[in-house]
């Protein structure tokens, strides 16, 4: 089994496990982020411009809630929302969630990404198979063709171009101080996929004689066709979570979210057009005590879900 660029996991984070589950004949799954019995505090940034989400609203800094127990990515576009409702049985179950008089309510942030069109779209991700996925939560992160990522590919932009396949991808850092920081990416971009560090094409669209095409050609040529530029395509969508152990407030986590959003634009082009839904989580589990240093945090964040997107359109493409 091929090796990822990076190393280090999002589990790397103290109070992180990640559970994934798929239908490998559909090509498509679930891959989620569980945040313990205490939870994290969540924050959350959508750039794309065709997102579908739940409960979005509860990430905003102003919001009474301030804790996420876990963060949902499926594939199965709006339909895959569904999987969220087998992660809060899963967690009621445990006994984890916002307790709101006699009743425990898991508060279970979601978003999706569009893989109808891969494999088979009647089949979709269900409660079932979220449920599922919390079943399988370890803290080792299958990277490739796994949960979210199962049916995802990248580079769709160049019209008459056969997309190649992305996947699930996650890395980690562990700053000076202790704070570690970590990223877990389902990548199903319409732009291509770049190295971050070295600018080498990871990933994207192959003409029908199999030489790869990138979008940079058709959107910076001398005179590329306006009627192809006006040609939308649809399937795409990169979701993030980012998740730290550092001590820090709604405000900054949604502060971070933003921030890495600088880790998907240094690793994927074009990105957040009108035809993605790329959305970050983020999440901060409070389990290091240490003066937080936020440039250095948000610098991080973006700097792992550039290596996270990195690993999974590399090991995507080795399916």
């Amino acid at each position: 089994m091929a090796k990822p660029l990076f190393q280090g996991a999002i589990t790397d984070v103290h109070g992180i496990r990640v559970g994934q589950a798929q239908d490998e004949r559909a090509l498509t799954g679930v891959t989620v982020v569980l945040c313990g019995g205490e939870g994290a505090v969540v924050g959350a940034d959508s750039r794309g411009a065709a997102t579908g989400t739940r409960e979005m609203i509860l990430t905003r800094s102003e919001a009474m809630i301030e804790k996420a127990n876990a963060v949902v990515l499926t594939g199965g576009s709006a339909y895959g929302l569904d999987s969220a409702g087998g992660v809060m049985r899963f967690l009621e179950e445990a006994g984890i969630g916002y307790e709101a008089d006699s009743y425990c309510v898991p508060i279970v942030p979601a978003a999706v990404l569009f893989d109808l069109m891969v494999g088979d779209g009647r089949v979709r991700p269900d409660a079932a198979m979220g449920y599922e996925a919390c079943k399988n939560a370890m803290k080792t992160v299958q990277q490739g063709a796994y949960g979210a990522g199962t049916g995802a590919t990248i580079g769709k932009f160049v019209p008459g171009a056969q997309p190649v396949f992305g996947g699930t991808g996650t890395a980690s850092i562990t700053l000076p101080d202790g704070v570690t920081v970590g990223a877990v990416a389902c990548v199903n971009a319409c732009g291509d996929v770049y190295h971050p560090h070295t600018g080498k094409v990871l990933a994207c669209g192959r003409l029908s004689d199999g030489k790869p095409v990138t979008s940079e050609g058709l959107l910076f040529g001398t005179a590329p066709a306006a009627e192809h530029l006006k040609i939308s395509q649809s399937g795409n969508t990169t979701l993030v979570v980012v998740a730290t152990d550092a001590i820090i407030t709604k405000p900054q986590a949604n502060r971070i979210a933003t921030c890495a959003h600088d880790g998907l634009a240094r690793a994927i082009r074009p990105v957040h057009t009108q035809m993605d839904g790329d959305t970050v989580f983020a999440l901060a589990t409070g389990r290091v005590n240490t003066d937080v240093n936020m440039i250095q945090l948000c610098a991080a964040a973006a700097e792992v879900t550039a290596r996270a997107i990195a690993n999974a359109a590399y090991l995507g493409g080795k399916r």
